[in-house]
């Protein structure tokens, strides 16, 4: 008699969960647990619960749309339109923001790299914590003088005025 109550538990709470999709289970409150609450995109959600209808057109046309937005990957802040093998070499890069190690330093080296990426859209931005520093670095630059002329464009501009020219390992795409 225990089986039989055990199994039809068992069944029920299959076919319950079967109806439930999986950020609903994720946020019901259950006795003696925290609580989750989900606040994303109903994108994102279809996509988790694998209710995606969407064409890859339309996920091609969001790519386009999001050209600007930065992608954080390996505590770099790089191009989300960068196609291509990339090889890292010896190259310059273009420090505009140097930083202590606080949360003030976090948010001014994206802030640099966000007004950096407004002046020039077609150079690749990376911030990133060196210990104990943050860093804003610019561009991928193979030779001294490619990175002299953008740094002359900049102090024209007048912004940036402490930049200077780093030699750093760069990334180059095939």
């Amino acid at each position: 008699m225990k089986n039989i109550f055990a199994f039809i538990f068992c069944l029920g709470t299959l076919t319950m969960s079967a109806q439930q999709n999986f950020t609903d289970r994720l946020q019901q409150v259950a006795d003696s647990a925290g609580r989750i609450v989900l606040h994303q995109d109903k994108t994102i959600t279809d996509l988790v619960n694998g209710n995606v209808k969407k064409s890859s057109a339309t996920v091609s046309q969001r790519r386009q749309t999001d050209s600007l937005a930065f992608h954080r990957i390996d505590s770099t802040v790089v191009d989300s339109l960068s196609l291509g093998p990339k090889v890292r070499i010896s190259g310059y890069r273009i420090q505009v923001y140097f930083g202590d190690n606080s949360r003030k330093g976090k948010t001014e080296a994206r802030s640099a790299g966000l007004r950096f990426r407004n002046s020039f859209p077609h150079l690749p931005v990376y911030v990133s914590f060196v210990s104990p520093h943050w860093l804003c670095r610019a561009g991928d630059f193979r030779t001294m003088e490619e990175a002299q002329e953008v740094l002359r464009q900049i102090r024209e501009m007048g912004i940036f005025r402490e930049a200077v020219i780093v030699k750093s390992k760069i990334n180059i795409r095939l």
